[in-house]
């Protein structure tokens, strides 16, 4: 299993130059992947492509980008710019996003979800592949011909936990991006679906990428109280309810890897063992101690991969 860095948290916190300062803090670790969500109005892409080209092989990926806030032809040009920009790093993963914040903040219909993504793919997949679409649906449509910046597309990605998406994502993607996904999910849920549907369209094994908060501390209970406290909303939305319901976790606070040492290194196995391909993780820590002992057992997961490679 490869181990990357979920940044979306810091972003929030430290802003665009914490981020930029904690990527290449990963780069330097030797991370695999680093991760962002688009969060409020802080352009992930940009960030990435401020980033640039360092010599690095780490991959910069989006987790997730709204397919309702953008036509997949202003996707197509962002990411192939950037893509440009970071020597072929990026990972552009998309989603959904979820029917309340829709409908509720958007004020847009939740139509057609899986017709909606089926089509945005088949466009954005065109433009990135050969700048040229041809696309008529009923819900996104683009008929032109551009000049790419690379002819080297990115990897896309697409948030999947239910089984329709699932199929298409092991249909028509690289793979999909997990939240609210646990390890008894992902073995009989979600690598079964994904595996079977790549295999029947003969792909590539997908990426099965799982995002979780990892806490190395001596106090557990604390912990899983303060990432229920601020992860609360995620355990509302229905898409994640299920999942966590899946797991027999009432939010987050159970379901995030919390412990010692020793509780992590197992509990990070057991994704491994259950499918995942990556695990994602959003470090956490109550001092710099804690942040510390957390970073030290990543990387220490890092190290055996290297050494099973």
């Amino acid at each position: 299993m490869r181990y990357g860095i979920n940044g979306s948290a810091r972003m929030l916190i430290q802003g665009i130059e914490g981020v930029l300062d904690s990527i290449a803090h990963a780069e330097a670790a030797g991370f695999d992947s680093y991760w962002l969500g688009q969060i409020g109005l802080t352009d992930v892409l940009s960030i990435f492509g401020s980033h640039g080209i360092t010599g690095s092989p780490m991959e910069l990926g989006t987790a997730v980008i709204s397919t309702w806030e953008r036509h997949p032809r202003m996707l197509a040009g962002q990411a192939l710019t950037v893509q440009s920009l970071v020597d072929e790093r990026l990972v552009l993963g998309i989603g959904l996003n979820h029917r309340p914040v829709v409908e509720d903040r958007l004020h847009m219909d939740w139509d057609r979800p899986i017709r909606h993504i089926n089509e945005y793919l088949s466009i954005l997949d065109d433009l990135l592949y050969t700048g040229r679409s041809s696309f008529r649906g009923q819900i996104w449509s683009f008929e032109d011909e551009n000049v790419r910046p690379t002819d080297m597309p990115p990897k896309v990605m697409l948030a999947a936990m239910g089984p329709q998406m699932l199929d298409v994502a092991g249909r028509r993607t690289d793979g999909t991006i997990l939240w609210c996904v646990g390890p008894k999910t992902i073995r009989t849920h979600i690598a079964p679906i994904i595996n079977d549907a790549a295999a029947a369209a003969d792909r590539d094994e997908p990426a099965i990428v799982c995002s979780l908060p990892v806490w190395v501390t001596d106090d557990p209970p604390m912990a899983r109280q303060f990432l229920d406290l601020v992860l609360a909303e995620y355990a509302t939305i229905p898409s994640y309810r299920a999942m966590l319901d899946r797991e027999g976790a009432a939010g987050l606070g159970d379901l995030s890897i919390v412990g010692s040492e020793e509780y992590v290194r197992d509990a990070l196995g057991e994704i491994a063992e259950a499918g995942a391909t990556d695990f994602s993780a959003v470090p956490m820590g109550a001092n710099h101690d804690e942040a510390q002992r957390t970073m030290d057992v990543l990387i220490e997961g890092l190290a055996a991969e290297c050494q099973d490679a």
